[in-house]
């Protein structure tokens, strides 16, 4: 049996290359491989001297080479094949143990150039665990050091690895060579800088984990990391504390997060099953979380909690006695720390970096039945210069602070959404309804059933689309609303502009919705 190893990551090959040479194994290798394996004082054969042709080009030409790929493509049932083999002189490979170069590693550098990039795009690798894989029935092709003990524990316990395996160990490459190229052409598109939606789409993630279930409990499901920096994301957080992030858990802290980046003063969010239930701003974080848990107690129990300042040990005293499922915070004072670590279930992540916007350029994707709809993220807030006050009576700068707070959270809402805000404190919120009256209206019967019904006098209503009736408008005057902003853009704007006028009630108009499904 002869083994090819050409390896970028080094470890374990040379306590395999032991293992391969004890059971009698020929060993071929390359560069800096070889010469790992010649000071363990393990016996290997450079791949020139198989080839007949020195390595050049400074190592960008090893292994493309016949003596090479017909000792790995030669199909070992074949006559012809093999009658081939020998009027050539060409001995068959059995098995091929390689790892490409540091491709992924090299494009995280800070400072990395395109020449560094473009250098560490593995040729020879690549194009030797296809031919290997494509023979799979003849060649056991290993591209995963986790894969070391399986391989050898075949051949020590049965002479050689088993069909099964080796169609495993090929499925595995195809997957392997396939994320490599993609993560290249995703390097090369982000390089041009082109935003553009290629003819085909293909991305590569790595595997973060396996999860206990998915949105349900007869779901299988994963976590999946995308390649690249992404710091500020759910995927950098560091969990302190705490059980496994669920599929659940990480799709609603998620949302809130998106929301919480809106924010540069100190805020806090409060999120259930992906729609906010809590959102205040205020001078310091503690205050901001005295408003946002007064702002729904009872949706926050088994909710997702998320700061943009440190969370301190008076906001612990406090949330030690709420039921949360995850806390997120760019760090926790010590005390705090060790309160909240005292609720052993309670998941606490510290992501040092969660003001950093999202990528603009990042896409948006959602699964259909036999296909894929991909959109880019919706980053931007409104156009400033769309932002139009249409009635008779303009906002007062309170009222105006307070639009803009609650068009920052209707933003994240499930359409059709209402957010009711009032001195930068969600008082009401209506998500996900089939029609928008019923939004307001829910928004509207959720303040005073949570708070009390003085909540919406005074307060504001934003409106993530345009009102198709002034049926809105009527809810918002009942229950005591001044301000009201939305995107405009109905056939029936009118309608809605006369009743706010006959009611005094302000309105803007942002050009721009938030439609979120």
């Amino acid at each position: 049996m002869r083994a090819l190893i050409s390896v970028s990551d080094k470890s374990g090959i040379v306590e395999l290359a032991k293992e391969l040479k004890d059971l009698g194994v020929e060993i071929i290798s390359t560069g800096g491989t070889y010469k790992k394996l010649k000071e363990a004082q393990i016996p290997a054969i450079e791949v020139s001297e198989i080839t007949g042709f020195p390595e050049c080009l400074d190592g960008r030409v090893k292994t493309l080479h016949p003596a090479i790929h017909a000792g790995l493509l030669a199909m070992r049932s074949n006559p012809s094949h093999m009658k081939q083999l020998a009027d050539l002189n060409i001995e068959t490979i059995d098995l091929v143990i390689v790892n490409l170069y540091p491709f992924k590693e090299t494009i995280l550098k800070d400072g990395v150039t395109r020449a560094e990039a473009v250098e560490n795009i593995d040729i020879g690798g690549p194009t030797m665990l296809r031919s290997a894989a494509k023979n799979y029935q003849d060649v056991a092709v290993v591209v995963d050091p986790r894969d070391y003990d399986k391989v050898l524990t075949e051949l020590k316990e049965h002479g050689e690895v088993s069909l099964d395996t080796k169609l495993y160990l090929m499925h595995k490459v195809f997957m392997h060579t396939s994320a490599y190229d993609a993560m290249i052409a995703e390097y090369l598109k982000n390089e041009r800088n082109d935003k553009s939606f290629p003819e085909s789409l293909t991305m590569t993630f790595e595997k973060v984990q396996d999860m206990r279930y998915g949105e349900n409990p007869h779901q299988a499901a994963a976590f999946y990391r995308e390649i690249g920096k992404r710091k500020g994301s759910l995927t950098d957080a560091v969990q302190l504390n705490g059980k496994e992030l669920s599929f659940n858990n990480i799709n609603d802290t998620n949302g809130a997060l998106e929301l919480l980046k809106e924010f540069t003063e100190p805020t806090v969010v409060a999120c259930k099953h992906g729609n906010p239930c809590g959102v205040a701003s205020a001078d310091n974080i503690y205050e901001a979380w005295k408003k946002a848990y007064a702002a729904d107690k009872v949706s926050i129990f088994g909710g997702i909690v998320v700061l943009n300042r440190t969370l301190t040990y008076e906001m612990a005293e406090e949330m030690k006695d709420v039921f949360l499922e995850v806390v997120v915070a760019p760090s926790y004072e010590e005390k705090a720390l060790d309160l909240l670590k005292l609720k052993k279930n309670l998941r606490l992540l510290q992501l040092p970096d969660i003001d950093l916007p999202q990528d603009e350029n990042a896409y948006d994707l959602k699964k259909v039945n036999g296909g894929l709809i991909v959109q880019t993220i919706d980053s931007k807030l409104l156009h400033d210069e769309d932002l139009k006050v249409v009635t008779d009576r303009s906002p007062s700068d309170k009222e105006m602070e307070d639009l803009l707070f609650a068009w920052r959270v209707v933003k994240y809402v499930k359409s059709n959404g209402i957010a009711l805000a009032k001195n930068k404190q969600t008082v009401g919120i209506g998500p996900g309804q089939v029609n928008r009256v019923w939004a307001t209206r829910q928004s509207i019967e959720h303040a005073a059933e949570l708070i009390d019904n003085e909540a919406t006098k005074g307060a504001v209503l934003a409106s993530d689309a345009f009102f198709p009736f002034d049926d809105c408008v009527e809810a918002a005057h009942q229950a005591g609303i001044t301000a009201i902003i939305q995107p405009g853009g109905s056939i029936r704007d009118e309608d809605s502009i006369k009743k706010c006028n006959e009611y005094g009630i302000a309105m803007v108009f942002t050009g721009m919705r938030h439609f979120k499904h």
